[in-house]
């Protein structure tokens, strides 16, 4: 849209706001924003720069494109609605501008508590940040030949889990990511606070495996994670199969399958999850509650474009999507059909 601001009204506007760019980018989703201009868009870019060999600190410059007239909102997001929108590229828009992470930022998604950031960096690197790009910590450097993507941020919701499982706090603090080499795909999983650390295979599998009830998931082949809920459940999807997995570890490992899909994201509590799937050329939405296996519903019944890498809002009442022309929004129950809010083409997230 055309600007309708002249050069010296644009230098006044970016005068009196930036003290406000600061805190439009800060740890905090509460913190005051003014919203960008009309034009204001996230540019995809290449891999900017690198986040950094090993270990914490520097990298990122936090800068901001300048907000524009109050009320605004472009590019769908803003602080209100906690929408993020990663395009490949070194910038981020969130909170209704667009932040610089000083590196290419692929997949990113948001710890629990909205204060770190984790994503795969230009080197290829799984690397957390703090909301403005800075404060970077490369949590393990990927080997040769390995391509990692999707990392996710395992949590647990529970105030009283500590009391009723050992060390559970600590056990469900990991951020688990898909790895592929030579075509061969698998999860791995790594303690978030570690530094330049060694990630391990995770492996979902089922505790009663010995009964004929209860096959053994597959191993090979285990991409997409997603983990959300109470418990630190992981919904991921297996490649070969085209198949939706739940893997849940809280009191016994039990892995249990949501059917034919892709690109899976788990509710904030646990109890539904949300998936990809074709129907007569197009991709649509469904969502199967991880309780009963009957509850399968198509939300997006009569699409006419594809909607992929869908995610939930932090209180679960909405979905962000990719569409081709940008991302879309539609009630998490299916009650509407998806809107588009968002001309950036990108990997949608919400920041609790």
């Amino acid at each position: 849209m055309r600007n309708r601001f002249g050069t010296a009204a644009a230098i006044a506007l970016m005068t009196t706001v930036s003290a406000v760019l600061l805190s439009a980018c800060g740890p905090d989703n509460s913190d005051p924003v003014a919203a960008p201009t009309s034009g204001t868009t996230a540019a995809p870019g290449g891999s900017g720069g690198s986040g950094g060999s090993g270990g914490t600190g520097g990298g990122g410059t936090g800068k901001a494109t300048p907000p524009g007239p109050t009320g605004q909102v472009v590019n769908g997001t803003s602080a209100a609605n906690h929408l993020t929108i990663s395009t490949g590229g070194t910038t981020v828009a969130m909170n209704g501008t667009t932040v610089d992470f000083g590196t290419a930022v692929r997949d990113l998604q948001w710890s629990p508590d909205g204060k770190r950031a984790v994503f795969v960096n230009g080197d290829g690197d799984l690397v957390t940040s703090n909301p403005d790009g800075g404060g970077k910590t490369v949590v393990a450097k990927h080997p040769a030949g390995e391509t990692w993507s999707h990392p996710t941020w395992q949590r647990s919701g529970r105030d009283n889990l500590a009391d009723t499982s050992p060390n559970a706090t600590e056990r469900f603090k990991n951020i688990v990511f898909a790895s592929e080499k030579g075509g061969a795909v698998k999860l791995e999983t790594i303690p978030a606070k570690s530094v330049g650390g060694t990630p391990e295979v995770l492996a979902p599998h089922n505790s009663e495996g010995g009964n004929e009830n209860m096959p053994q998931p597959p191993q090979a082949g285990n991409g997409w994670p997603n983990a959300g809920g109470q418990r630190g459940e992981i919904a991921y999807a297996n490649g070969p199969a085209n198949e939706v997995f739940v893997y849940d570890t809280y009191i016994r490992p039990n892995t249990h399958s949501m059917g034919k899909g892709s690109q899976p994201a788990i509710s904030p509590d646990g109890e539904q999850v949300v998936f990809v799937r074709s129907v007569d050329g197009h991709d649509h939405l469904f969502r199967r509650s991880t309780l009963d296996a009957k509850s399968e519903k198509d939300l997006t019944p009569k699409a006419a474009t594809d909607y992929t890498e869908p995610v939930w809002s932090p209180d679960g009442k909405t979905l962000a999507v990719r569409t081709p022309d940008g991302i879309a929004t539609l009630p998490s129950d299916g009650s509407a059909a998806p809107v588009q809010v968002s001309t950036v083409k990108g990997l949608p997230s919400f920041r609790p």
